[in-house]
């Protein structure tokens, strides 16, 4: 039984899940600032020669995210969340551990491609908020989801750079002590979500990318709503690709300055979505909540794009953190028009619209980055963000047609 189904709140499933997805992304972070020494050890190659093989290691990453997010999400509607979690955290572990060893190019490549794969366990994570929470409350649960990975990404990285002072393989074991070490302690502590009553049978034809959003595809307020968060997160993407390579080259800041951004960015992302997304919920609905972060986070990329002083990067950063309030509420508006035997993959199909904005989107940022950076021609180097500003008011049209379109049939229900 679930805790829903016995009566008791969500707050304690809820609570272990927020820690696995806190320890994924820790995990993830903690390699981030020793990745490229790594690469550079283990294949005698420059600075310059290894950035390439990094982005290809994030290719990959991306591109199994996006091919097994479904799979995972349409097993966990199958078999329950609780041993799709624990088997793929202790898989992630046991995948860290291989990085830590890895001697040659290749096994790294594996690493990262199990990686991708053990990582779509965020699907099956989500999908247990719309288990145990009502649907009013699930906007809420949502955010403190997003918040426990922000913090993780946040704690991460400077763990991970400390502890590369010493070997720039330590940090791979110390991800590998918390993926197995979380698992284990999950198999006596994580109850199941998913009674078995409300559990569907697992078809290879819907849990894949192009199935699952046909399914998707026959609640249209559903597919809009995917619409939205995809170029949404292609927009995002502009802070992920270019902007140690912005802020380097217009403000001169220093590798320091750009952790202490990050970090800062993490911080009030999980501020906002763990403590204020489900207030301002309760107060304006999912609908107004979701264009109101949209309308908050819009001038961020304008400040990023013109900034001529630090003091307009750390403003956009504040407004870009408060943008924080609109994939929880878009989160809660879907789960709420999916059967409950298909949340799992509900939550599939996002994360793959998400991972092929990993996969395409830093291509087209650095790309027009490089075309704007240079003195030949015109010199814009902040073009990427009035791109992004330009895919977020897609996303906020698209948004406010799924609204109307939601807004009409549940006046038609009534």
């Amino acid at each position: 039984m679930s805790d829903a189904a016995n009566g008791k709140g969500p707050t304690s499933t809820l609570t272990f899940v927020a820690l696995i997805v806190f320890i994924d992304m820790v995990g993830i972070g903690l390699i981030v600032p020793v990745l490229p020494g790594l690469l550079e050890e283990i294949t005698g190659k420059g600075l310059d020669e290894t950035a390439g093989i990094g982005g290809w290691l994030l290719f990959a990453y991306a591109l199994m995210q996006f091919l097994f997010a479904p799979i995972i999400g349409g097993l966990s509607d199958r078999f329950g969340r609780r041993p799709v979690l624990l088997i793929t955290l202790a898989l992630l572990g046991l995948d860290y551990a291989i990085m830590a060893w890895a001697p040659t190019l290749f096994w790294l490549f594996v690493g990262r491609i199990v990686s991708g794969v053990m990582g779509a366990s965020w699907a099956a994570a989500n999908s247990c908020i719309a288990d145990v929470a009502s649907a009013q409350e699930r906007g809420k649960y949502f955010g403190i989801m997003g918040a426990a990975g922000a913090t993780g990404f946040v704690i991460g990285p400077a763990i991970g750079g400390f502890m590369g002072e010493f070997d720039v393989r330590l940090p791979f074991v110390a991800a590998a002590a918390l993926g197995i070490g979380g698992a284990i302690f999950g198999f006596f502590v994580l109850k199941e979500t998913l009674p078995v009553e409300r559990r569907r049978n697992f078809a290879l034809a819907r849990a894949n990318p192009l199935g699952t959003l046909i399914q998707m595809s026959r609640n249209p307020v559903v597919l809009g709503f995917i619409a939205v968060i995809f170029f949404a997160q292609l927009a995002g993407q502009a802070q992920m690709s270019v902007w140690s390579y912005h802020t380097q080259l217009v403000l001169g800041w220093t590798e320091w300055h750009i952790g202490l951004s990050v970090a800062l960015f993490g911080v009030i992302v999980a501020f906002v979505q763990g403590g204020l997304t489900g207030l301002v919920i309760a107060k304006m609905g999912p609908a107004r909540t979701a264009m109101l972060g949209f309308f908050l986070a819009l001038p961020a990329y304008y400040l990023f794009a013109f900034a001529s002083a630090s003091w307009m990067m750390v403003v956009g950063i504040l407004f870009g953190g408060l943008g924080g309030l609109t994939f929880p509420s878009l989160q809660q508006m879907m789960s709420e028009r999916i059967a409950e035997d298909s949340q799992g993959e509900l939550q599939g199909a996002i994360a793959s619209a998400m991972s092929i904005t990993s996969i395409i989107g830093p291509l087209i940022m650095t790309a027009t980055f490089g075309a704007f950076a240079d003195e030949s021609g015109i010199y814009l180097p902040g073009a990427p963000y009035l791109l992004a500003a330009a895919l977020s008011l897609i996303a906020i049209a698209i948004a406010a047609a799924t609204i109307r379109r939601m807004t009409l049939q549940t006046a038609e229900v009534v």
